[in-house]
């Protein structure tokens, strides 16, 4: 018995063994450790100085007036004038663009998790979904000014920068909403139909909800990337000083072509505009992020 109780009391530590792999892990461990905080620190030092500058210099000129003027009847190197017709014309383009995609992405990607799967329609889709993402700017831009300015004769206008930034804005909401689909456990589902609720109330009820929070981030990961999008608004909404509230008719202004031709002018006051419309645009961005969140919290299910 005692031989027994020896036997099951030695410590197997084969001289030291064990307490110098511990160590050893732990010396990697803290490593490794080290390195991720160093790479977070490298990526988030340019954008902490891009936001400092940014705020900086677009306080100097961002007050009630830059957001409630336009620059009509004035010149870059006056004084005053503001981007108010600018911003209109972008929270109308980006209105008109998400109303486009988002409807057309959240289905694309319903169809493809929830009834395309091994079908050969879903493999095609997926593959244009991918070749879509690769897509500059500029040749979506491009594509919309030969299709719908030259060959179907409509005019320069808002809308049909919305065209071109739905092109873009497409893909990303299709990959956020599949990948975020997904994620949703299959166990929901599954119990959906054993209480004989039908597939598409199922989606609707069951597995849109679930998923909302982390579509609704895509969404707007989708609308960051879009609001801020110059070269395609340059060829198909021109560029106008004036307010223009019709985003169907006429060129409308926008906030990245505002801040193009604003920056480029050799005048300080042009400089200073240019400044102020990209913190406005910040802002902008942040407010709509802001309220997505909340939206999607409140609409969140609850779990009982």
């Amino acid at each position: 018995m005692s031989v027994m109780t020896g036997e099951r009391g030695e410590a197997p530590t084969g001289g030291g063994t064990l307490p110098e792999i511990s160590f050893r892990r732990r010396a990697a461990d803290k490593v490794v450790q080290a390195l991720v905080y160093a790479a977070f620190v490298l990526a988030i030092v340019p954008l902490v100085s891009v936001l400092w500058m940014v705020i900086g210099r677009g306080l100097e000129r961002l007050d009630p007036t830059f957001l409630t003027h336009s620059m009509n009847g004035l010149s870059s190197g006056d004084e005053g004038g503001g981007a108010n017709h600018a911003i209109v014309g972008t929270l109308e383009q980006v209105g008109l663009t998400s109303a486009m995609a988002v409807p057309l992405g959240v289905l694309t990607a319903v169809y493809l998790v929830e009834y395309g799967r091994g079908r050969r329609l879903a493999k095609v889709i997926t593959f244009v979904v991918d070749v879509m993402t690769g897509i500059p700017s500029i040749v979506a831009g491009l594509f919309v000014l030969a299709f719908w300015l030259l060959a179907l004769g409509f005019d320069y206008s808002g809308f049909a920068g919305s065209l071109a930034l739905a092109i873009l804005m497409l893909p990303t909401v299709v990959r956020a909403t599949e990948e975020m689909l997904l994620l949703v456990p299959g166990d929901l589902r599954e119990a959906a139909y054993a209480l004989g609720v039908p597939r598409w109330r199922t989606v609707c009820f069951v597995v849109l909800p679930t998923a909302l929070p982390g579509i609704v981030t895509g969404v707007m990961l989708a609308v960051a990337r879009v609001m801020g999008e110059t070269a395609p608004l340059l060829l198909l909404i021109f560029i106008t000083d004036a307010i223009n509230a019709n985003p169907f008719s006429g060129p409308q202004g926008s906030l990245p072509t505002f801040i193009w031709y604003q920056a480029g002018d050799p005048n300080p006051q042009a400089v200073e505009r240019a400044w102020a419309a990209a913190l406005t645009l910040i802002l902008i961005i942040m407010l709509l992020n802001l309220g997505a969140r909340l939206l999607s919290r409140l609409r969140k299910p609850v779990s009982r």
